[in-house]
Order: structure tokens, then C-alpha cells, then sequence
């Protein structure tokens, strides 16, 4: 059928007309860098084909197209390379060349040079989008925003999925060294009850167990109190006297290192305190309905005022453990007046939420599922305003004969937060010794090794909204700067919370549980 009707096709394929048969991007010398086929082709006969479109075009003419006995080339030029269609000579000249610019515009999408070298790189790209403007040797009606659409597969679902995996694989390791420390703490007690059975726990070191916070990275547990076998007569006073010698060394040498500096680490949180996380512990008793509202800060001002960027950004998350109150609704109250952009889950019911801010499920039949993290509502809200900033921090080093004089004072701007656990990191230089502290509210920590002075302070509320440090040390106004600071809160900055959570049948009220916190992911003035 093809010889008859295309006699001039004859190198052994056959199309129909009106077809692309091969779009590729080749070298001025007809090098094949990246040929997408649309029909069945085998590789020696495309190279062929690439190999013989140099010698066809006529120099000093300007044209688009060249035609064989065959097929008809339509091309445009790339700087030092051809962007070229292989068509048959039946095809409509018109919507070859619509197809070839729009075959040119994508190549940009994906190579920021037009060279070899970054065609060869991005060759896979390439293939995919021309896989999206044409199918089967015919044109898709595309145009480039839907191709930029099409091969990125971006997906809202996708996201949330990830969202939620990584926050049951943070809550999994938290869990894990967690369990890790208990049982660490275990061993460590039974070779102490070991090696001295008339000094149950951590004997004279004066650290019972029954108080120890175990510290992860983003979960503050406290740890089971343990039992302290009751003190036994040892037989041998010279054994117990020895090891209370022992522990009176090891006291000896804390106190020489605390002496020069260092920071210690102790054996019941692992960790100094300052590196501790910045989350709050969870609660000791959830209902079968446990909601978590978390926020967390990033926030940059300058050292000279201007809040150069802050973003605020939140999610409810939802976790059922009774199968009965699967099918529930819950009642948003949102207080906020600066503008939060809100944003539901894609199974939630839009409608519903704008209208009564009640957060269901579009299929209201359908229960939440059971025993996992659901993120049901998320907000997020961007500024420059500094009138938003809930902490505001001022840094003023001035120099003088001996080296830096530096004030810095704190002033809550948001009267509504509790900011618990509060540390404010200063650097300082190296070398040069430690700072002399003036006036101080709080406390606060040298570490030599890190080069920072951490200001410490419990509580920040509304009744001790304002505070300052000064100290004396060597150095540049430069050297105390980015200040960082950290801290937790119980409390909600954008005031979002839920108020009920009732059936969908019936509207019966449902017993719940919430942990609200807000949290510093990065808070500096530079």
C-alpha cells in the first residue's frame, strides 16, 4: 500500500501524510544532539537523514525549509546550531513552521546557553517536551505555559503527602532517641548498681533520675521517674569510701573545666542548653480527637531597624484514634487581623469552611483516618511591616579605649505571647578572653569553644516585656553581629485555634485535646 500511493518513500518506512516524522537539534555540520522520532525510524536512517540536511541548504539564500525526493526539512537557527523538522513533502508548510517556532521557544525553557554541551545535559528534558507537542506524528494544541505545566507534574496532593511523611519521619527518629536514651539510662544505672550497691542511682553526685528531661532535636519528654533501691550497709567501707573519692575527683575536674570556660555537658540531657530543641513537651493526656496547632517564625531585620523579610507559617493537624469519631467536623475560630493567607486540605470541603469556617470532608459518609497525622488547615503570612515583629531586638556596640562597650535590650511588641526559654545569641571575638558583664536581667552563658555570649531568660510576657545586658570585651562593632534569637510558646501569634468538634450526625458534641505551639525556625538581625 505505502509503494503504491508514496513511491518516492522508499527507504524503508512509510507514513501517511500530513505527519512529522523526526524533530531534532543538530551542529551546523548535521551532528545529531538530541532527535525525538515520531514514527518507526531506525537510528541509521535518522542520522542519514541529519547527516545530509548541511549539503542541501543553499548558501547565501535565506530559507526555511529544503526539500528532497522524500521529505521536507523545516528549520530555523540556534546561534551555532539547527533546530530541524523531518517532514513528509505533503504536509501543510504552514503548521510545520507554527510547530517549529514553538519547538524553538522550548529549548530556552531548559538550556540557558545554546551550546552542545548544555543540550547534551538537558536532553531528557528536551525529549519529554517534545513528547508533549507532538503525539504520533501529529501536532498537540499546546502552547509553552501548559508544556512548562505538563513536564513538571507538579501536584498539590504530592506535596501535602510529603508534608505529612516527613513529619511522621520526624516524630519516628524523635521517638527513637527517645527510646534510645531511656534505655541507655537503664544500662547506666544497673552498672552503677553494680559497681556500688550502697549508692543507688547517681549515689553522691547529687543528680537524681527521677527529674531528668530527655532533650531531642524536636521533641522534650520527661522521663519516667525510676524507682532508687533503697541504701544498703555495704560491707566493705573501704569499697563505698573509694568510690565517694572517685565522684569527689570528678567533681573536682567539672568545676577546673567550668572554671575555664567550657561548657559541660550533662550525662541526663546529652546535650548543653542551648542546643536544646526548641519545641515544647507534648501533653500528658490526649483525647481520642488530638489536634496540634504549630507555627513556626523566620524572621531578618537589620542592626540599624527595617524588617527585611518575616514569614509566619502554620498547620492544624488532626489525629482520630477512635474508630466512632471518624465522621467529625471541626470550628475554626480565626482572630487574626494581619492578613494570613488560609489554604484546606484538597479533601476538605471549600465551601463549607468560607462560608462557617467548619472544616469537614466533602464527602461528609467518609471518616478521618485513623491513628495518623491529617493536616486539615494551613496558613501562612508574609510582611515587611515591623509594626508585626513579636520580639524586637536592639544591638548597639560603640567603641572605646579598651575595645566594645555593647547594650542590647529585648522589648515584646506582642502582649498576647508567653515566649518561654528565651535565648539570645551574641558572637563575640575569639582570643580575647571573656566578656565583663554590667547590667543584666536574666542570666547568661559564655562559650568560649563557639565564640558566643547566650543571654538567657525564662519568661517573656507582658509583665516582663522589656530587659537589657550590657558588657565590655575587645573588638569591632562588626564582631556582634548576626544576633540570633530562640524560643517556644504555648501560645498561637496568628490566634487560630478550634473552639468545637461535633459529629456529622446529630451535631453531638465531641470530647478533644489541643497543643498549640509556635516555635523560632530562624530569627536574626544581621
Amino acid at each position: 500500500f505505502c509503494e503504491s500511493y508514496f513511491p518516492l518513500l522508499s527507504d524503508r518506512f512509510c507514513t501517511v501524510a500530513n505527519v512529522l516524522l523526526a524533530a531534532a537539534v543538530c551542529t551546523k555540520a548535521g551532528k545529531a544532539l538530541v532527535s525525538r522520532q515520531f514514527v518507526e525510524m531506525t537510528r541509521t536512517r535518522v542520522e542519514g537523514l541529519l547527516a545530509a540536511f548541511p549539503k542541501l541548504m543553499n548558501t547565501g539564500k535565506q530559507h526555511t525549509f529544503v526539500e528532497t525526493e522524500s521529505v521536507r526539512y523545516v528549520y530555523q537557527p540556534l546561534e551555532k546550531l539547527y533546530m530541524v523538522l523531518v517532514t513528509t513533502k505533503n504536509s501543510n508548510i504552514l503548521e510545520d513552521l507554527e510547530t517549529l517556532r514553538l519547538f524553538s521557544r522550548v529549548i530556552p525553557e531548559y538550556c540557558r546557553v545554546l551550546e552542545e554541551s548544555e543540550i547534551s545535559e538537558h536532553c531528557f528534558d528536551l525529549i519529554f517536551a517534545f513528547d508533549e507537542i507532538v503525539a504520533l506524528g501529529y501536532r498537540e494544541n499546546v502552547n509553552l505555559a501548559q508544556i512548562r505545566t505538563f513536564t513538571e507534574m507538579d501536584s498539590h496532593e504530592e506535596k501535602v503527602f510529603r508534608a505529612v511523611r516527613e513529619t511522621q519521619e520526624r516524630e519516628a527518629k524523635a521517638e527513637m532517641r527517645r527510646k534510645a536514651k531511656e534505655l541507655q539510662q537503664i544500662r547506666r544505672d544497673g552498672e552503677r548498681g553494680k559497681k556500688g550497691p550502697g549508692f543507688g542511682g547517681f549515689g553522691s553526685s547529687g543528680m537524681s533520675s527521677s527529674n531528668t528531661a530527655i532533650i531531642t532535636d524536636t521533641l522534650i519528654e520527661a522521663e519516667k521517674p525510676k524507682p532508687t533501691p533503697a541504701p544498703v550497709r555495704s560491707s566493705g567501707p573501704s569499697k563505698a569510701l573509694k568510690l565517694l573519692g572517685k565522684g569527689k575527683e570528678v567533681d573536682d575536674f567539672v568545676d577546673k573545666l567550668k572554671s575555664e570556660g567550657e561548657n559541660i555537658i550533662l550525662p541526663s540531657t546529652g546535650k548543653r542548653p542551648s542546643e536544646a530543641s526548641k519545641s515544647l513537651p507534648p501533653p500528658t493526656h490526649t483525647e481520642s480527637v488530638h489536634m496540634r496547632v504549630e507555627e513556626k517564625i523566620t524572621l531578618t531585620c537589620g542592626r540599624d531597624g527595617g524588617l527585611q523579610n518575616m514569614e509566619v507559617l502554620g498547620m492544624i493537624t488532626l489525629r482520630v484514634s477512635d474508630e466512632k469519631n471518624g465522621r467529625i467536623r471541626l470550628k475554626v475560630s480565626n482572630n487574626d487581623k494581619r492578613g494570613v493567607q488560609l489554604q484546606t486540605h484538597p479533601n476538605v470541603d471549600k465551601k463549607l469552611f468560607t462560608a462557617e469556617s467548619v472544616i469537614g470532608l466533602k464527602n461528609p459518609d467518609k471518616s478521618f483516618p485513623l491513628k495518623s497525622d491529617v493536616g486539615v488547615l494551613k496558613w501562612r503570612l508574609q510582611t515587611t511591616d515591623e509594626s508585626f515583629i513579636p520580639l524586637t531586638i536592639n544591638c548597639w556596640p560603640s567603641e572605646s579605649g579598651t575595645g566594645c562597650d555593647v547594650n542590647i535590650e529585648y522589648e515584646l511588641q506582642d502582649e498576647c505571647l508567653e515566649l518561654n526559654d528565651v535565648v539570645i545569641s551574641i558572637p563575640v571575638p575569639s582570643g580575647v578572653g571573656a566578656p565583663v558583664i554590667g547590667d543584666l536581667d536574666g542570666e547568661y552563658r559564655h562559650d568560649s569553644r563557639r565564640n558566643v555570649l547566650e543571654w538567657c531568660l525564662p519568661v517573656i510576657d507582658v509583665k516582663n516585656k522589656t530587659g537589657s545586658l550590657e558588657f565590655s570585651i575587645p573588638g569591632q562593632p562588626n564582631d556582634f553581629f548576626p544576633v540570633n534569637v530562640s524560643f517556644v510558646s504555648k501560645g498561637s501569634y496568628c490566634d487560630i485555634q478550634v473552639t468545637k468538634v461535633y459529629q456529622v450526625d446529630g451535631d453531638s458534641p465531641v470530647r478533644f485535646s489541643t497543643e498549640t505551639s509556635f516555635v523560632v525556625d530562624k530569627y536574626e538581625i544581621l
